[in-house]
């Protein structure tokens, strides 16, 4: 047997497994994917018209499959245009996301030098926004702010938010335990049902989170309450200990898939969709 056909009947046999990871991969990615832009009204929406169709069909309805032959294709403009927020998501999920990327992580200091600011801020009750990237790229954000690549440490966060200085109003973007950036503009949240009380800077967090996989902190400037939107979903005045374990959890490559799990022992949380 030469090395040509070794090589053949290697490729053979793992052919198969290939096969099948690569395609559980896809499908583990774009379950995944779904999940975190809030659209599972997709998968059911279709899972039941799928499972009614199987119905009809196995019991000879013919009204009944001749009525959904008839409408499907109106049913499928209609998704498009009922779920165009969440298939827009997808799209630019799709588009901004890299699957085998590899970020540096905040280590548990770097994340307390950030919750010391936060608890200052807090007191003091000014407003402030900082951002955790994960896996989507923000450089669209990133460039509507002021580039520092700074170190990141709490007097430098005190300092920007404490004063009403150009970068007060805009959020900060930390990644690797830098600042990157400061002063950034985040798109503001489509929802309706968000609480009438709620400043610009709740709607940026979680419109921020709807259109990314980024955390996002924020200090009310009202009530001084600390806050985290993340998944589309917004939990409000949470407590220093809850924000640390939470930033941690879902900020740590090995716990990335408990992040579509609420924060259980929050105060409030608002915005469930």
């Amino acid at each position: 047997m030469d090395w040509f056909q070794r090589i053949s009947f290697f490729y053979n046999l793992i052919r198969p497994v290939l096969d099948v990871s690569i395609l559980a991969f896809i499908i583990y990615k774009g379950y995944d994917l779904l999940m975190k832009t809030q659209a599972a009204q997709l998968i059911k929406g279709a899972g039941f018209l799928v499972f009614v169709y199987g119905f009809a069909y196995f019991l000879k309805l013919t009204t009944l499959q001749w009525i959904l032959n008839f409408l499907a294709p109106g049913l499928f403009i209609a998704v498009a245009i009922v779920f165009q927020p969440e298939l827009r998501k997808i799209i630019m999920r799709l588009g901004q996301g890299e699957w085998f990327r590899l970020d540096s992580k905040p280590r548990l200091g770097q994340l307390e030098a950030v919750l010391t600011a936060a608890e200052v801020l807090s007191e003091q009750k000014r407003g402030a926004l900082v951002v955790f990237p994960r896996n989507i790229n923000i450089k669209n954000i990133t460039d509507t702010g002021t580039r520092l690549n700074a170190d990141l440490s709490s007097s430098l966060i005190v300092t920007i938010f404490a004063y009403d200085g150009p970068l007060h109003d805009g959020a900060l973007v930390v990644q690797g335990g830098k600042i990157i950036a400061a002063g950034c503009f985040l798109p503001l949240s489509d929802q309706q049902d968000i609480r009438k009380s709620f400043g610009t800077r709740h709607r940026a967090a979680l419109g921020m989170s709807e259109q990314s996989d980024s955390i996002v902190l924020v200090v009310s400037e009202e009530t001084g309450a600390i806050s985290l939107a993340y998944d589309g979903k917004l939990f409000y005045d949470l407590s220093t200990i809850e924000v640390q374990r939470k930033l941690k959890e879902l900020l740590d490559r090995e716990n990335r898939e408990s992040t579509a799990t609420p924060v259980e022992d929050g105060k409030d949380v608002f915005v469930e969709r």
